[in-house]
């Protein structure tokens, strides 16, 4: 693709919009200089690393430091003799923060749901640079006192002869009686000597050298005698630690080399991690994601919007789609009626996709793998280059068709215009004729009638209108698909202040001629306009219902359940109170008895929740499916008691005689009876009242004993079934054990030969 689309569809506009939201100048550099994938795997990888970062960052609420540019500096470094100074090093410490900071933040996300950024994490790290610009850089912006040995002992060595010289200069003050003679302190320093600032009317007072004046002339900086000796040794001194910083900065420009490699990955990760962070901000500033790009995949941009409208508060959300075996959409319509802004969008997002950029469209958008994008747009005629606006437009398409392909969109802005009408709109019907038989796709605005019945007529082409508000002719900025619209010169002409006399003498020649099907078109425009309205309030009311009905869900699930903590609990509490001896048990029955009562009243409302309001004791037939509330379990009818209103109900091979008023008809995603065995059942279901210890441990086979006896008790049962198999009889025997120390326990017994024998034990529970 040529610089022409980019510029014509905005592209460089957008990038900056994105830019503006880097933290650093490398990023946003970066973010300029994006440009269309041409490899799809790449593509691919870019635009899953995007969705990646997009739910991390929104989880984590990640935002990336600032970081100075490293670019000059990777080139400074490949100059031999090149040695980095101490602003240089401390731009590397700082990239090196941020990266550490931005590492470690990722090693903390889930590695299976964002593998990409785990990957990208993991790039190689300049370990030993890091460690030492640690070691060797003080807060102060300075080398540190313990970058070197002989950095940290030319300073001692320094610092000792300050205190020398203060020590001297203010014995020497004191004993001179020479203070009231001071204009500042005893000791400063003046071309890197230690100097003492004398008011300049008493220079004669001190024997020594005159070094430098203040601006003013009211103080001189006199070097004592006494000083100028010590001051030459700190002159050797400071020359001595000028070559041990000289050493220092010598050995991380080294390091620095080494691992050059590292550090420029390093560096490359925070930069796209600055990008990232950019794409998402932009992401949710302007409502943008990452849409689906495939082989196969349609022209689907649902609610979509142009960023740099949005900017400016202008944009209004279309929809920009063709059908299965559709790849041209031809738009038509009033002038200022949106159809440029269509196509501009069309182009301007399917670059930003190919380019790895989320775009502002709804959930379910998708655009077809194209590689390459044309533009064939506006007035470009030249008067330097002799092109007038046909004859530019016909060098511009030539100049692209012998690139056009199956992966390619093009796009035409009232093409053929600049010319003969009707010659104009026979070339423009083969343009796009000899476009679809490159398998092409294609985006056209017109205002040709034969064209527009071309778009009716056509199988691979789709027609659409931009719609204008049926009373005040303003546009509406939406596409009505399937059916032309009238161009509305006449109406725009009035609306930008042309005389009525031209405009009446205009519709006169119009009637003359024949061609005023504005009515008609007008008609059909307040119907697509209606229609609109009506699918725009059945959405509105759809959405408004979804909600509602997620909501009354989500609270109903919430009640319910706590409901149920509440009841399993103090049922609980009873079983403990009775366990403990505080209550009888018949005290426990009866308040057991109640909670039951109170669960099997919230599980019937949920259960008949859909139960015809006429379901009476004469719809229960045997055979049939039934849910019983208490439980939440569904079963068949196997016996009904028309003197008891009670129906034995078989549930997963445990029959149960339960009231009518606590059954409903089951429905057909009613969970079915399950076979009930040790291994399967959860402890605390209430329905299995046959538990198969068969293969299990005696310790395990004890405990999940204890549990469904707990259940038992708690359901209300009397009578346990226990499989252990015959084996060697110690599973047998410890289960004997226990069962003789549990309390509700009123006697149990191996069960008769026809029922399994020595097998099994049948319990029987007070």
């Amino acid at each position: 693709m040529d610089s022409r689309t980019y510029q014509l569809l905005e592209f460089p506009k957008v990038l900056a919009l994105v830019a503006g939201y880097c933290v650093s100048e490398p990023g946003a550099e970066s973010v300029k200089g994006i440009r269309p994938f041409a490899d799809k795997d790449a593509l691919a990888q870019e635009l899953e690393v995007m969705r990646q970062w997009l739910a991390w960052s929104a989880e984590t609420r990640f935002r990336l430091r600032g970081f100075p540019s490293l670019d000059g500096l990777f080139a400074y470094l490949e100059r031999p003799a090149a040695l980095l100074d101490l602003d240089a090093l401390w731009a590397l410490a700082d990239v090196l923060g941020v990266v550490k900071e931005t590492r470690e933040s990722l090693a903390e996300a889930d590695e299976e749901r964002f593998p990409l950024l785990a990957e990208k994490a993991g790039t190689d790290w300049p370990q030993k640079l890091h460690a030492a610009l640690k070691r060797c850089l003080g807060r102060d912006g300075n080398l540190r006192d313990e970058a070197s040995p002989e950095l940290f002992s030319v300073r001692q060595e320094i610092r000792s002869v300050h205190n020398r010289c203060s020590k001297r200069v203010k014995d020497f003050i004191e004993g001179e009686g020479l203070s009231h003679f001071l204009q500042d302190d005893y000791v400063t320093i003046s071309s890197d000597r230690y100097v003492v600032p004398l008011k300049a009317n008493a220079k004669g007072r001190v024997r020594g050298i005159i070094h430098d004046y203040s601006q003013t002339g009211e103080t001189c900086y006199c070097e004592p005698l006494f000083l100028v000796d010590l001051n030459n040794e700190l002159q050797d001194l400071k020359q001595e630690e000028r070559e041990a910083e000289r050493k220092v900065f010598r050995y991380l420009t080294d390091l620095a080399r080494q691992e050059f490699d590292a550090l420029q990955a390093s560096y490359g990760f925070v930069v796209m991690c600055d990008m990232l962070c950019a794409k998402a901000a932009f992401a949710g500033e302007y409502g943008a994601r990452t849409i689906e790009i495939g082989e196969d995949s349609p022209l689907r941009l649902r609610d979509v919007r142009h960023p740099l409208l949005m900017k400016s508060g202008s944009a209004v959300p279309v929809d920009l789609e063709l059908e299965d075996g559709q790849q041209a959409l031809v738009v038509s319509g009033g002038n200022a009626g949106g159809k440029t802004v269509c196509l501009k969008t069309l182009g301007l997002c399917a670059l930003m996709a190919l380019s790895g950029l989320p775009v502002s469209a709804a959930e379910g958008s998708c655009v077809p793998a194209w590689d390459k994008v044309f533009v064939v747009l506006g007035d470009e005629q030249s008067i330097e280059n002799s092109l007038s606006t046909f004859t530019a437009q016909i060098k511009h398409l030539s100049s692209a068709f012998g690139a056009v392909d199956s992966r390619t969109l093009v796009i035409m802005d009232e093409f053929g215009a600049g010319t003969d009408p009707s010659q104009g709109a026979a070339l423009a019907q083969a343009v796009v004729d000899s476009i679809l038989d490159r398998d092409a796709w294609l985006g056209v605005a017109t205002h040709f009638p034969a064209l527009k019945a071309y778009a009716l007529s056509k199988e691979r082409v789709r027609a659409a209108s931009v719609l204008f508000h049926p009373q005040t002719k303003k546009p509406l900025y939406r596409l009505a698909y399937d059916q032309v619209g009238a161009s509305q010169a006449l109406d725009v002409a009035k609306e930008h202040g042309l005389p009525a006399e031209i405009l009446e003498r205009a519709e006169q020649y119009l009637l003359l001629d024949g061609s005023d099907t504005s009515k008609i078109v007008e008609r059909l425009n307040a119907l697509a306009v209606s229609r609109a309205e009506e699918l725009e309030g059945l959405e509105a009311e759809r959405k408004k219902l979804h909600d509602k009905r997620v909501r009354f869900n989500e609270r109903f699930e919430r009640e319910k359940r706590a409901l149920i903590d509440e009841i399993q609990a103090q049922a609980q509490t009873v079983l403990k109170e009775w366990r403990d001896g505080r209550i009888g048990h018949k005290e426990a029955r009866k308040k057991l008895a109640e909670e039951r009562k109170k669960l099997a009243g919230s599980g019937a409302a949920s259960a008949t929740a859909e139960q015809p309001k006429q379901f009476q004791w004469e719809d229960v037939e045997v055979g049939e499916s039934y849910v019983y509330g208490s439980w939440g379990k569904s079963g068949v009818a196997q016996e009904k008691d028309d003197r008891k209103k009670r129906v034995k109900i078989d549930m997963g091979g445990v029959s149960v005689w339960v009231k009518f008023s606590e059954l409903a008809p089951a429905t057909k995603n009613a969970e079915k009876p399950k076979a009930a065995s040790g291994g399967s059942v959860a402890p605390s279901a209430p329905t299995a009242l046959t538990v198969d210890l068969r293969g299990m441990r005696a310790d395990d086979a004890v405990a999940e004993v204890a549990r469904y006896l707990d259940n038992a008790v708690l359901s209300g049962q009397n009578r346990l079934e226990i499989i252990h198999g015959r084996g060697t009889g110690a599973l047998r025997r410890e289960v004997h054990d226990f069962l003789r120390t549990f309390p509700p326990v009123d006697h149990f017994a191996l069960a008769p030969e026809d029922q399994g024998g020595d097998g099994m034990t049948i319990v029987e529970l007070k």
